[in-house]
């Protein structure tokens, strides 16, 4: 997807220097590997504003981090002089609406996850502030760790993990039984974006059949047939397994519907590393019950944090990531160097990577 154009992003109007300010929270390191990349920014941050971070990728801070009103009021005083922000403010939609209104100068914000769709979606913002602010993803940096956890997920289902567990934590040597294969399998990526592209190749690597889903007319490594979402319902009885990778969008909201979760093939293996709204959870639950559904393997969940009266908890068939799969020593790294490519792009009127869709939101 390309960056929208318009007059105030022409590459004169930023000629001499961007002024970016951290909305999110970026070490100083991070903050020179930026500027050693482009030296054409101008980046901006106070460190004793921003939130503080537990480990890798908490952009987001400890639970019940506030700060003083004196406090907020420097922090968004700051984010308002910003043409460029670094994060979406304090990781909020009502945030970044008040920012957008109170800063007409603001013409690109750069978001630490993979999807901020639902959130500049909830911003309300209107078409033309639409039109004049680009907002970025770091999709992509995400992709393979998420495409491990992926083959993970689908490893432990073949390989009947929860009854390993079990017979461990009972001191309990039974009778051999059969385990299936990967390398025999057919598995359904939904979703052919970063993550469903990584999680492609490794499986095709492994020896797996995979099925991608897409709107388009696609091709993809390691995928040997590309079939419309719309087909879903029709494909899943021939599949061992399913991938979901989709961002959460009004358009992928229960795409894992009750129906396509019912014409699965006994046993099958599901794993979620995109939004848990794509899967109907209400209907997953029932069939991992009744064993439709063998094994789960789930990083992201319709509500979070998942709530403890989730039935998902005390289901033995049941593998429960809070949504950390994605986490790495190199992902705030990653982001920054995501973010310093597309500085590049946009002072010089190139089309950018990652521009989030303002009609889908996604």
């Amino acid at each position: 997807m390309t960056q929208r154009r318009t007059d105030d992003t022409s590459p004169s109007r930023f000629a001499d220097r961007l002024r970016v300010v951290a909305a999110a929270p970026i070490t100083e390191e991070l903050v020179e590997l930026v500027v050693s990349a482009e030296p054409r920014i101008e980046f901006v941050r106070d460190q004793s504003l921003l939130r503080p971070m537990r480990y890798p990728g908490d952009h987001s801070g400890p639970p019940g981090f506030e700060r003083s009103g004196a406090d907020q009021k420097r922090y968004d005083e700051l984010v308002d002089t910003a043409e460029v922000l670094y994060g979406l403010p304090d990781e909020s939609s009502t945030q970044l609406s008040r920012t957008v209104n109170a800063n007409p100068l603001l013409r690109w914000v750069h978001a630490m996850p993979a999807g901020a769709g639902g959130q500049l979606r909830s911003a309300g913002l209107t078409r033309e502030q639409l039109a004049r602010v680009v907002m970025t993803t770091s999709a992509g940096v995400h992709a393979e760790p998420l495409a491990e956890f992926a083959v993970f997920g689908l490893l432990a289902g073949a390989k009947t993990l929860p009854r390993l567990l079990e017979q461990k934590a009972q001191h309990s040597w039974t009778e051999r039984w059969q385990m299936t294969h990967l390398f025999q399998q057919t598995i359904l990526v939904v979703g052919l974006g970063s993550i469903g592209r990584a999680t492609a190749k490794k499986l095709a690597a492994l020896g797996v059949r995979v099925i991608g889903t897409s709107r388009h007319a696609i091709t993809a490594d390691g995928v040997s047939e590309v079939i419309h979402p719309d087909r879903l319902r029709d494909t899943v009885p021939s599949v061992d397994g399913v991938v979901v990778t989709l961002p959460g969008t009004e358009a992928t909201r229960g795409m894992i519907s009750a129906d396509v979760l019912a014409a699965l093939r006994p046993g099958a293996t599901v794993v979620n590393v995109g939004r848990g709204t794509v899967i109907d959870e209400d209907a997953l639950i029932g069939f991992l019950k009744s064993g439709r559904v063998g094994y789960a393997a789930l990083d992201v969940f319709a509500t979070e944090p998942l709530p403890p009266a989730s039935p998902l908890w005390g289901l033995p068939n049941v593998l429960i990531s809070p949504h950390t799969s994605a986490l790495n020593d190199d992902i705030d790294r990653d982001i920054a160097r995501l973010f310093a490519e597309n500085a590049t792009r946009f002072l010089d009127g190139e089309p950018m990577r990652n521009v989030v869709d303002t009609v889908e939101f996604y």
